[in-house]
């Protein structure tokens, strides 16, 4: 079965909007407009997409999904009707083989539409004409004129359609092209009008129309992912070697040793890579810059932290706070400890509050209080949305 769908986005909001600006469905939500959250549910679902809207608003937003699925936008009507028209009308012209047996119908400023939904509704197209999402009314209904309840409506049987609405193509195309009552506000009042059965599946309250400022703050609470903290903790240890410069949080230290190591043997960043990498659960630097590999022969050890600071955002998350602890007797680290810091806020491009850096000692004991080497122990705490698997 061959599935289009068919975007909707000429709706003005004016409920939304009411100084005429931006429409609703180009507001920004968690980063993108409202209507690319919509398109970007059903690409996993259908063949075709068949944009209806301003092509100056739209085409960037589809641009961002680079999927092949999505058809040219055609403009819309003044109508619901005349829009779904047009875009039922671009479908027709399509080589026949390539024209879609069933249509979704979705108002753009739904984007919090589930692949549950979708799924059920494209099942009910296999026995029936059309079918739509709808919440059984539960609240009891008054019916007034100038704020005075003239009388209560019963809620029996009652439902609240929702979009996707899926319809047979030819059948759909059939009705637009003849001659039908104009002011319907779904297309499912066409097929009733019709005489065709629609099928109902249960929708999902969440499935909500920005229509009110309120909405924005409410779809924004849905569909922001769970953020759980994640607890990242390195250690490295280094010895002295004679002849090379002694490398620290990325600052060079002056000092008459610098440390033994295949890279620039930076310890602090070693372990601060290494919390990281731990906090993702992506194994350890040795696994992402082998030792044994010569092109990371006395590479700067900052080209290991960007690339941790880079997963993370790959990822979607972001750095609580991170504490270092150089361990050693020599040198005296307190002079350069802002230094270092800086460093760490512009690798990761963190603020300076949420990097902690200090040194202790060993009160002379161990390979450190011998004076033989550094160590370094760091801990990251990362801010990551919850992941399924």
């Amino acid at each position: 079965m061959r599935i289009a769908l068919i975007l909707l986005s000429a709706g003005s909001g004016k409920r939304f909007n009411q100084n005429g600006t931006l429409p609703k469905q180009y507001v920004q939500l968690l980063g993108h407009p409202v209507i690319f959250h919509a398109a970007k549910a059903f690409l996993p679902h259908v063949d075709l997409v068949q944009p209806v809207g301003d092509a100056s608003l739209l085409s960037p937003v589809l641009n961002d999904l680079k999927n092949n699925k999505i058809l040219p936008i055609i403009q819309g009507g003044e109508e619901r009707q005349d829009s779904v028209k047009a875009g039922l009308e671009a479908l027709a012209k399509l080589p026949e083989p390539e024209q879609p047996d069933v249509v979704l119908i979705h108002d753009g400023a739904r984007p919090n539409i589930s692949s549950e939904i979708i799924t059920k509704v494209i099942d009910a197209l296999k026995q029936y004409p059309a079918a739509i999402p709808a919440i059984p009314v539960a609240e009891t209904l008054k019916k007034s004129k100038q704020n005075i309840i003239e009388n209560t409506i019963s809620r029996d049987d009652l439902y609240r359609a929702q979009t996707p609405q899926g319809f047979n193509f030819r059948q759909l195309l059939k009705i637009h092209r003849g001659s039908f009552s104009k002011g319907a506000t779904d297309d499912a009042a066409l097929f009733e009008q019709a005489g065709l059965p629609v099928m109902l599946v249960m929708g999902d309250e969440n499935n909500i129309k920005l229509t009110y400022k309120n909405d924005l703050k409410r779809l924004e609470c849905l569909m922001s992912k769970v953020i759980i903290p994640r607890i990242g903790s390195g250690f490295d240890v280094h010895a002295f070697e004679k002849d090379r410069p002694l490398i620290l949080c990325g600052i060079n230290i002056p000092y008459e040793h610098g440390l033994a190591g295949h890279s620039d043997a930076d310890v602090a960043l070693h372990a601060l890579c290494d919390a990281i990498y731990g906090a993702l659960a992506e194994g350890d630097i040795g696994s992402h810059f082998p030792p044994s590999d010569p092109q990371w022969k006395n590479a700067d050890s900052q080209k290991f932290i960007i690339h941790a600071g880079k997963r993370i955002i790959e990822r979607g998350g972001k750095i609580s706070n991170l504490d270092i602890t150089l361990i050693c007797e020599k040198p005296k680290m307190r002079p350069y400890i802002d230094s270092m810091r800086q460093k760490i806020s512009e690798l990761l491009q963190l603020k300076l509050s949420a990097i902690s850096v200090k040194a202790t000692t060993t009160e002379k004991l161990g390979f450190t209080g011998r004076q033989e080497g550094i160590a370094c122990q760091a801990v990251i705490c990362l801010l990551m949305p919850e992941e399924e698997t």
